[in-house]
């Protein structure tokens, strides 16, 4: 089976805020090209402040850019199961790979009532439904035996586990080696390889946002069986990794390194943090540093 890369894509904005619609195509294009697959409407997509229209309307550009070319799988998850409900249901529609579902936030949530939010509506699609777990932002955790459960549903298709420990990525790992058809993708960018070699389906990566053909470079050696060439690529995405996101929050870092390439996608809404001139400086110097600049 060919492991495939998903680059979590940014939104871009202008200068009011408004979604730049042109620019975000623009991305689309240049990871198309760089070989990677597309997740709209996630973390480093900035999913939390955009309003329901908006992301019906992101969905639709991206799918209509992208053009069957590669996958697009959306994020529909809010913390309520009715709004992400009907998101899910207007993905559906449009006519996405797949759609992405994160764990309510902000409400605490048990895992029995994880499995009825994430059933509710892998019911109401007919599109695969793919777990989202990112436990440092929502604070809430499916558990390796939960997914175990949604695994056992009919169109919950896998898991993008972004909770960093390599212990979870393994259990769900487990879960995807017992359930036939369950995939696993890796959130953690310096994970890529690790996660491929232990069975994993793919990646789902905010960091190519900056670097795509580096990621792309790992999974196109990884397929062709080319192990010290995707180590090697892997060894330059986990460095940059790690320099980058010494300077401050990861999402923030990874569009200000997007944004000092190409001043098109613009900052995130606010309250979103926005570097300052010295970590724009240490930014710049890291790109200069790693050829992208």
């Amino acid at each position: 089976m060919s492991r495939q890369a998903f680059v979590a894509l940014v939104t871009c904005f202008n200068e009011d805020e408004t979604i730049n619609y042109k620019a975000t195509r623009a991305q689309v294009r240049r990871q198309v090209e760089a070989g990677n697959n597309i997740m709209c409407a996630g973390t480093n997509g900035d999913f939390t402040a955009l309003t329901f229209e908006e992301k019906v309307r992101l969905t639709e550009e991206v799918v209509d850019e992208v053009g069957r070319r590669t996958r697009v799988i959306v994020n529909a998850g809010m913390p309520a199961t009715f709004e992400t409900m009907k998101l899910a249901r207007e993905f559906d529609r449009i006519g996405v790979d797949g759609i992405a579902v994160i764990t309510p936030f902000f409400i605490a949530c048990t895992q029995d009532g994880l499995v009825r939010h994430f059933s509710t509506v892998a019911d109401a699609v007919r599109t695969p439904v793919y777990l989202y777990d990112i436990p440092a932002r929502t604070q809430n955790h499916i558990e390796p035996q939960t997914a175990r459960t949604l695994a056992n549903h009919g169109n919950i298709a896998g898991i993008k586990d972004s909770g960093g420990a390599k212990e979870t990525l393994e259990a769900y790992l487990q879960v995807s080696k017992e359930v036939d058809g369950f995939q696993v993708y890796s959130g953690p960018d310096h994970l890529v390889l690790w996660a491929l070699q232990n069975g994993a389906a793919g990646c789902i990566s905010g960091l190519g946002n900056a670097m795509p053909h580096v990621l792309a470079g790992i999974l196109s050696a990884f397929n062709a069986g080319n192990v010290a060439e995707a180590e090697r690529q892997q060894g330059v995405f986990a460095a940059f990794r790690t320099d980058l996101y010494a300077l401050g929050f990861a999402p923030a870092m990874v569009k200000r390194a997007l944004y000092l390439q190409d001043a098109s996608v613009g900052a995130s809404r606010q309250p979103a943090l926005l570097p300052s001139d010295g970590q724009d400086a240490r930014i710049a110097t890291l790109l200069r540093q790693y050829g992208l600049l």
